[in-house]
């Protein structure tokens, strides 16, 4: 074959595997063209669904359970075995923490005219009542008592007995003696002043 037929033959394989080279990189070209256009609108639509962030939740002191460190304690036994400890704080006698059913509530303290010691947490309905005697615990949302006739150490002392009312009443009925006073004679019962003795007379000489 003469050497300008191979020349020419050479040459045209040469065009044709350059142009196959290029059909095959421009799908790749054009694919990977797509894939980074497609990227920036995926990230765009990502960030259009993404939810605001919730602000943190505020503490709520009558859902979260108190802080008992550095408190006075009290235990209290109550009817049919219920238990019902009682802590509070020396510098706050708004309000106590009470744990009841191995949960602590943080209870407020609510005046009264009675002059008992009234305390609440209204989320949970607990009502705590405590007079000189003995305490109770309610729960007003399901209207009913808890735990009754709670009393802790001091409450739970013999009380001394008290005076029977035929006693305090024999003594009431006794009348009171009086105290005689010395009183002076009426003038018209004293004796009356003798006169003076009169010299005798002598008879005349």
């Amino acid at each position: 074959m003469p050497i300008s037929k191979l020349i020419a033959a050479a040459f045209a394989l040469a065009l044709a595997t350059t142009a196959a080279s290029a059909i095959a990189a421009e799908p790749a070209k054009t694919k990977a063209e797509a894939e980074k256009t497609a990227k920036p609108k995926a990230a765009k639509a990502k960030g259009a669904k993404a939810k605001p962030v919730a602000a943190p939740k505020e503490a709520d002191p009558e859902a979260d359970e108190p802080d008992i460190a550095d408190t006075a304690v009290q235990d209290f036994n109550c009817e049919l075995g219920n238990k019902v400890t009682i802590y509070q704080n020396a510098t706050d006698d708004g309000h106590i923490a009470l744990r009841w059913k191995k949960r602590l509530h943080r209870l407020t303290r609510v005046a009264t005219t009675t002059g008992a010691q009234r305390f609440e947490n209204k989320m949970y309905g607990l009502i705590w009542i405590g007079i000189p005697a003995k305490a109770m615990l309610l729960d007003s949302k399901q209207n009913r008592q808890l735990a009754n006739e709670c009393k802790n150490d001091e409450q739970s002392k013999p009380q001394p007995a008290p005076v029977p009312d035929t006693q305090v009443n024999n003594a009431a009925a006794t009348p009171a003696v009086p105290v005689s006073q010395p009183t002076s004679q009426p003038a018209a019962l004293q004796p009356a002043s003798q006169p003076a003795a009169q010299p005798a007379a002598h008879g005349a000489h």
